[in-house]
């Protein structure tokens, strides 16, 4: 097995570009390893096609003239000043309110969707009864701001001055 640095020695040598004492070293192992021979005849195998394969590419004129030619062309790209496009009124109200208008939209439709799942009746408290034996008496007091709820029992001896079971609640 050929190892990775020989490879590349070997390629190296194929291209001229090893000293003397290295050449010497890579034409030794090529003198007695069948892989190393075969590497090599891959190598210029390989080499002889792409060299074979590229086309010479000639400009009409010298190397310094069309690279001059495309910095001249890049600079003056860049010191173009970019003009401001003219836009109509009609123009500028799409652009700006359209997006304002949508979101103002969606605000709207999310107040109305947080309004309905309040429920929201002018009452500042709730109240269920537990039981149907229980009524209830509402006082508002609108000066105050203040009202009163009194509970009672429907099933208490209606002779009876006081309630049975009766308790307040002030909510303001």
């Amino acid at each position: 097995m050929i190892t990775r640095d020989a490879q590349l020695k070997l390629q190296a040598y194929l291209d001229g570009e090893l000293p003397a004492a290295d050449a010497a070293e890579v034409q030794a192992l090529l003198a007695c390893d069948a892989e190393a021979q075969l590497l090599r005849d891959e190598l210029q195998a390989t080499k002889s096609v792409l060299t074979g394969g590229e086309t010479a590419c000639r400009l009409p004129e010298s190397r310094e003239f069309f690279w001059s030619k495309i910095q001249r062309e890049i600079e003056r790209q860049e010191s173009r000043a970019p003009e401001l496009e003219k836009i109509s009124w009609l123009e500028w109200l799409q652009r700006h309110l359209l997006p304002v208008s949508g979101v103002a939209l969606v605000a709207c439709l999310a107040g109305i969707f947080v309004l309905s799942l309040g429920g929201s009746s002018g009452q500042l408290g709730e109240m269920e009864l537990a039981s149907d034996d229980m009524g209830s008496y509402t006082f508002r007091d609108q000066e105050q701001g203040t009202t009163m709820v009194w509970l009672y029992n429907r099933n208490a001896d209606s002779t009876s001055a006081e309630p049975a079971s009766a308790s307040e609640e002030v909510l303001q």
